[in-house]
């Protein structure tokens, strides 16, 4: 009888090598940080969600209402090019890019968001995506901020969940689509074109400048706070007028948070004013988007190609394939 042979020692698998953390960087490119410790929250808190965190060695820098003069802060923006980390996340908004735009070396940026840094904000943050679209510096994200978003402390609400997952996906490369409920009467509706926008009065102040991208057959995304709605109809006419509206497959409304209804409204509220619009424009104006001055806010990629369908209440926008 033939011995049975010996089975051959197998070996382990090696397993496979963790990947490094994503190296993600604070900055502070418009207003001041007025409670640095909300930054230091924001840093910790990203710690554990995974990023390799470090702080711009200006980002608490005050000069008046900036953080820090407009040298120092555009000398933080090339700075953080030049490092090329894997996420640039700015502590916050509030004011200070226009200031920049004329002195931003367009070229160094392309570089870094070529490399593959994902730089993100919302709010004056959109001066700077605009921008590195008009002048082909590359998509960026229109995202959260980190003072905002990831310095919240319990009594303030703490951190939102989808926030904090979109905003850890899109920085992967794992987030393809977002899908959120609108208004009915747009069933049917699909459009492809270039994804753009973010906040209405910023993008307005860049009419007529070199900083705002020309962008035909696109999908508009706007939003706001603190503006009344008969202001949010004006700069929208603005657009219409101008033909920016016009020009695009669709408009998609954001959030228009904290605004205080006055006594000479009656009847004429948020609702009001975008039904009125919809009915001068040929343009398809959507509301509901997540995304905006509120806790829950999507990821939306500034400048990449996408996808707006829309069945019965359910919206899509994708841009992953």
């Amino acid at each position: 009888m033939k011995r049975p042979t010996a089975p051959k020692p197998v070996a382990p698998e090696t397993p496979a090598a963790a990947e490094p953390p994503l190296r993600l960087q604070l900055w502070s490119p418009a207003g001041v940080v007025a409670r640095p410790p909300a930054l230091r929250r924001a840093a910790r808190h990203l710690g554990t969600l995974g990023f390799e965190v470090t702080v711009d060695p200006d980002a608490l820098a005050r000069h008046q209402r900036f953080a820090g003069d407009d040298a120092q802060r555009l000398a933080a923006l090339h700075r953080v090019a030049d490092a090329a980390p894997d996420v640039v996340l700015a502590s916050r908004g509030g004011y200070g890019l226009m200031r920049l735009l004329d002195g931003i070396d367009w070229a160094r940026l392309g570089r870094s968001i070529a490399s593959g840094s994902r730089w993100v904000g919302y709010s004056d943050l959109t001066a700077l995506q605009l921008g590195a679209l008009a002048h082909r510096a590359g998509p960026m994200w229109a995202g959260p901020l980190a003072c905002d978003d990831f310095g919240r402390t319990a009594e303030e609400g703490g951190i939102d969940e989808i926030t904090e997952a979109c905003f850890v996906e899109a920085m992967h490369g794992e987030l393809e689509a977002i899908g959120f409920r609108g208004e009915a009467g747009f069933d049917g509706l699909e459009v492809r074109g270039t994804l753009w926008g973010g906040n209405l009065s910023v993008l307005c102040s860049l009419l007529g400048t070199p900083h705002l991208p020309k962008v035909r057959g696109g999908i508009l995304f706007l939003e706001d706070v603190n503006e009344h709605p008969y202001r949010i109809e004006r700069m929208l006419l603005q657009l219409a007028q101008a033909g920016v509206l016009e020009a695009q497959k669709a408009v998609v409304l954001g959030s228009f948070s904290d605004w205080k209804p006055s006594p000479l409204d009656r009847g004429y509220t948020l609702k009001t004013m975008v039904a009125g619009l919809r009915s001068r424009l040929k343009v398809p104006l959507l509301s509901g988007l997540p995304f905006g001055h509120q806790r829950t806010k999507v990821c939306l990629p500034v400048g990449r190609r996408a996808t707006l369908a829309v069945e019965g209440r359910d919206h899509l926008i994708v841009w992953g394939h």
